[in-house]
């Protein structure tokens, strides 16, 4: 079975996406890429059966040139496959025209396209924010005069909370747009701002029918965490997740996942639990999560789920998981600018709950300020009992601090 990978650049979690397929049984694993061959490690370069660099990997034409190629040696691919959202649309739409299996463009436009998705949403009576789409300044402007402050404005096909903005008043709006020039080409969204505790929720669906899922908390939310670069978060995920508290987002979820057209696949929604206990939508994503979710799946099931979604992705198999464990990520980030200066706190930390730490990567003297929202490092801690990861997540981000000089 042919299966062709796009992975436009070589990150670590890309690489173990990658490296996952590369493993599976009975498969002839080929990259679509813009980086050299040289920068895959040696051992899965020799698990490849083909390789094609291209200029431009975000673009369906030269993705569909790639495809092309290595079709020429190994034959029409059985799955297109790629995990960064910025390429979901244009995975499917090179689909479509080759007739390989999996999600459409019609279907990956609803989940990338911010304003069409909650145009559906609401037009199936599920709960989300009111909003507009921006094609113009004043769209926001009078937007904002009909519902208020504060508001979000965000891309129209934006990806998690990268470029997005709360503003609470009428300059901080005028800043926004100047940032993100709104129009017919590059349209936004703006939406009225919900508070409350903020959430994901992570379904596998096997032919639109969902056979596994699985949530987490973020603390705080990631908008606070993005407009405040020195904030250290945390990502927890219970151990606990079939009680009635959950039954209102498994609800809602599963309902939006058919309304917007799942089909196989792991997919990735964020939602808030409003003060008073309803659920609202913020956006769901058609591909694996980010911010460790997948690691903390891991260690939660003693399963390894970067293989588990390979399974999935090639074969549309999936085996039931057993939630053995609470899961949690601590990500630290510097404070000041610069390089890592110093660490603070590390030798305490690891003092009273290295026990609980089961993976990190941790900020190293002289690396430079990190330019993801995950900072200069994580540590993913677990334990048989939610409430001791939850504490143990507190602590460590209020132990451990990153210098930045």
């Amino acid at each position: 079975m042919h299966v062709v990978f796009v992975a436009p650049f070589f990150m670590d979690t890309t690489m173990r996406f990658i490296r996952a397929v590369a493993e599976l049984p009975g498969i002839q694993l080929s990259l679509v890429t813009q980086e050299p061959k040289d920068k895959v490690p040696g051992d899965l370069r020799q698990a490849l059966a083909g390789y094609v660099q291209i200029d431009d990997a975000l673009s369906p034409g030269h993705i569909r040139q790639g495809v092309d190629l290595l079709a020429q040696k190994l034959g029409k691919p059985h799955r297109l496959l790629g995990t960064l959202e910025h390429i979901q649309v244009q995975l499917a739409q090179v689909r479509d025209a080759l007739n390989i299996t999996g999600l459409r463009a019609e279907q990956a436009h609803n989940f990338r396209d911010k304003a069409r998705m909650k145009d559906a949403l609401r037009a199936a009576g599920l709960p989300c924010a009111r909003h507009r789409e921006i094609l113009k300044p004043q769209d926001a402007i009078d937007f904002a005069a009909q519902i208020g402050f504060p508001l979000v404005i965000k891309p129209r096909e934006g990806v998690g909370a990268a470029v997005t903005f709360r503003v609470d008043t009428a300059q901080e709006l005028d800043d926004a747009l100047l940032a993100i020039q709104p129009s017919p080409e590059r349209a936004a969204v703006a939406e009225e701002f919900i508070t409350g505790d903020e959430h994901s929720f992570e379904v596998v669906s096997i032919g639109g029918k969902p056979v596994w899922h699985s949530l987490t908390k973020y603390d705080p939310p990631p908008l606070d965490v993005l407009r405040n670069p020195w904030i250290q978060w945390t990502v927890l995920l219970p151990r606990e997740i079939d009680t009635p508290q959950w039954d209102a987002v498994r609800e809602v979820g599963f309902r939006a996942l058919k309304t917007l057209g799942m089909t196989t696949g792991i997919s990735h929604m964020e939602w808030f639990r409003r003060k008073d206990g309803t659920v609202a939508i913020s956006e769901i994503a058609a591909r694996p999560p980010g911010a460790q979710i997948m690691t903390l799946n891991t260690f939660a099931h003693d399963a390894d789920l970067y293989k588990a979604w390979a399974r999935l992705a090639v074969f549309d198999k999936f085996a039931p998981l057993e939630r053995k464990f609470a899961a949690g990520a601590a990500f630290f980030r510097g404070q000041g600018a610069g390089r890592v200066k110093r660490i603070h706190g590390l030798e305490r930390a690891q003092k009273e709950l290295g026990h609980l730490v089961v993976e990190a990567r941790m900020p190293q003297i002289g690396q430079p300020q990190a330019t993801s929202y995950e900072g200069e490092g994580y540590a993913v801690l677990r334990h048989p009992e939610t409430r001791v990861v939850e504490n143990a997540l507190r602590h460590l981000i209020s132990t451990v601090r990153v210098e930045l000089g």
